[in-house]
């Protein structure tokens, strides 16, 4: 990673995206997003557009280009399950394509928005990045998929690239996602329940929005090549999440229990002492990590919408 570096953050106008784009910035690098939307910001140059298009990769990337981040994906794990051939277009053929076009303008970096849900169900065992592939889903699928032709991409070019398996993430700037931390908060603003897939034991690990960020650039200063977890490093409960959301907004959100679905993992326990070898530090707990999440949801907050404007 050199001062001023010029980077492509495909998605880079979404969730994680923006805080990304945000810590590029910050650091002095070039920024370019390549997302549905443009960023909001001048700063940045936008291209708008869809990465499926047969022109999408190559609009993308412009010569000189020294790193790709790319975070565009199809996220849905269940609707995955109903849609495997647009999870596949995104998450598989579209990153085909970007790495085509990033090894054709020699970029030196590619790193990729990857997932723990590769591996599949391992049970209550701890997740590490030797953990063989048995994804569940298209999700999971595509993306063992994408980490298996960065592998190439580093091994026959030369490119440093980096499946980052993002665990669960959350911070501000999720009034748009429809992951569970959204969804217990907007519970809470409308006095509504949620919905819990069996019995609440089923265990994640949470990782902060700012502590993956973390990660993405721990690992491009290492040039870190292979699968790498970003994870907070310690996993908590359905119920655990339930009752801690229930501190931070002071609404009852009751629950309603439901049969677990398709593609579920009873368990997500994941090690990261990969990444802390590279210097990774996730420090920000989920009470506080949820305190966070609250004003952009909670209407009787000032700061609710420039968190979400800002974020």
């Amino acid at each position: 990673m050199a001062n001023g570096s010029r980077v492509l953050v495909t998605g880079g106008a979404g969730f994680i995206g923006r805080r990304v784009v945000r810590a590029l910035l910050a650091e002095g690098h070039e920024v370019t997003v390549a997302d549905l939307r443009a960023f909001p910001d001048p700063e940045v140059r936008s291209v708008v557009g869809d990465l499926c298009d047969p022109d999408g990769p190559a609009r993308a990337v412009r010569p000189g280009t020294d790193a790709i981040i790319h975070l565009a994906a199809f996220t849905y794990v269940v609707a995955s399950v109903a849609d495997p051939v647009s999870t596949y277009r995104l998450n598989t053929d579209a990153t085909a394509r970007l790495l085509e076009v990033a090894r054709e303008h020699e970029v030196g970096t590619f790193l990729f928005a990857s997932t723990n849900a590769v591996t599949g169900n391992v049970g209550g065992a701890t997740i590490t990045e030797q953990t063989v592939l048995r994804p569940l889903t298209p999700y999971g699928a595509t993306k063992a998929a994408a980490e298996m032709l960065l592998s190439s991409y580093a091994n026959c070019y030369g490119m440093a690239c980096a499946s980052l398996r993002f665990s669960n993430v959350y911070g501000p700037g999720m009034t748009e996602k429809d992951s569970f931390v959204p969804r217990l908060m907007r519970a809470a603003r409308d006095g509504e329940g949620v919905q819990v897939r069996g019995d609440g034991s089923m265990i994640r690990d949470l990782v902060h929005v700012d502590d993956a960020v973390q990660g993405v650039m721990a690992a491009w200063a290492a040039g870190y090549t292979g699968p790498l977890i970003l994870g907070a490093g310690r996993s908590v409960t359905v119920n655990e999440m339930v009752t801690t959301a229930r501190r931070v907004t002071g609404a009852p959100i009751p629950v309603e229990h439901v049969p677990v679905g398709n593609g579920e993992m009873p368990a997500v326990v994941v090690d990261i002492s990969a990444a802390r070898a590279i210097g990774y530090r996730p420090v920000i707990d989920l009470e506080t990590g949820m305190a966070t999440v609250w004003p952009d949801f909670n209407p009787n907050h000032s700061g609710a919408r420039v968190a979400e404007t800002r974020a």
